[in-house]
C-alpha cells in the first residue's frame, strides 16, 4: 500500500491529521484545478479552499479496492464542488478588483484617445496602467458580459481541449491539467495566443489587438502552438 493510499486509509478512519496531510500532498492538483475559474467571481483563494473541500469528499468517497489512481478520481470532485458554490451563488459574477481594473483601463484608453487623437492600442494602454496586455485583456472581457459557468473557453462555442482531442468531459479533467502545464513550457508569445484564445475566449481580431500584430499573425502562432502542445502532449 502506497504511502497516500495510507493516509487515506487513516482519513476514512477518522484520522484528521491524515486528512491535512492529504490535502498539503495535493495542493498542487487542487491549484491545477481552481485556476481554471478564476476570474469567474471568486477569488482565487475561496476556490482553493473549495477545492480543498472537494479533496476530502474524495478522500471520503475514495474506494482503495477501485483500482484507479487517486489523483484521478479526485479532480471531478475538486471541480465539482467548485462548479457546485458558483451555480448555487448565482450568476458568475465579476470581482470587485477586475470591475476596478476595467475602470482604470476605460479611463486610460479615453485619456490616451483624446491624447493621440485615434484609439490606443493594447500595449500603449499597458504602458499606462501598468496592466500586463492579458490582464488588460481579462479585465475586458470580465466585464464585457456575464459567462456561464459551463464555458470553458471560446466565445464560438469550442474550447482547446477540443481542438486537441475531439473530446470534452469532466473525467478529460487530469488531461486538461497536464495541458495547462505544457502551455507553460511554449515560447512566450504562443502561450500568450493561447491563454488569450482559448482561456479567456478573445477573437483572433481581438488577439491581434492585444499583441500589436496582423490577424494572420495570430493564426500562424495559434497553428503553431497547437502543433507544439500536441508534441508535447503525445
Amino acid at each position: 500500500m502506497s504511502q497516500t493510499e495510507e493516509l487515506i486509509r487513516q482519513a476514512q478512519a477518522g484520522d484528521r491529521a491524515a486528512s491535512e496531510a492529504l490535502v498539503t500532498e495535493n495542493s498542487g492538483l487542487i491549484w491545477s484545478v481552481a485556476r481554471r475559474f478564476i476570474g469567474r467571481g471568486t477569488e482565487s483563494d475561496d476556490l482553493y479552499q473549495l477545492g480543498c473541500l472537494g479533496l476530502l469528499k474524495a478522500v471520503e468517497g475514495f474506494d482503495l479496492e477501485y483500482g484507479t489512481q487517486f489523483s484521478t478520481y479526485a479532480v471531478p470532485k475538486i471541480a465539482g464542488e467548485i462548479r457546485r458554490f458558483l451555480r448555487d451563488d448565482g450568476a458568475v459574477k465579476v470581482s470587485r478588483s477586475l470591475k476596478e481594473q476595467a475602470m482604470s483601463i476605460k479611463v486610460a484608453r479615453n485619456n490616451l484617445a483624446t491624447a493621440l487623437g485615434r484609439g490606443p492600442t493594447i500595449l500603449e494602454i499597458s504602458r499606462q496602467t501598468g496592466f500586463t496586455p492579458e490582464e488588460i485583456a481579462l479585465a475586458e472581457n470580465a466585464t464585457a458580459a456575464t459567462e456561464s459557468i459551463q464555458r470553458e473557453t471560446g466565445e464560438e462555442g469550442f474550447s482547446l481541449e477540443n481542438v486537441l482531442t475531439d473530446t470534452e468531459s469532466e473525467e478529460k479533467m487530469v488531461e486538461r491539467i497536464a495541458l495547462t502545464q505544457a502551455i507553460t513550457r511554449l515560447p512566450e508569445r504562443e502561450a500568450m495566443v493561447i491563454k488569450l484564445r482559448y482561456f479567456h475566449g478573445l477573437t483572433q481580431e481581438r488577439v491581434a489587438r492585444v499583441l500589436d500584430v496582423s490577424q494572420v499573425q495570430v493564426s500562424r502562432i495559434e497553428k503553431k502552438a497547437l502543433g507544439h502542445l500536441r508534441e508535447l502532449l503525445s
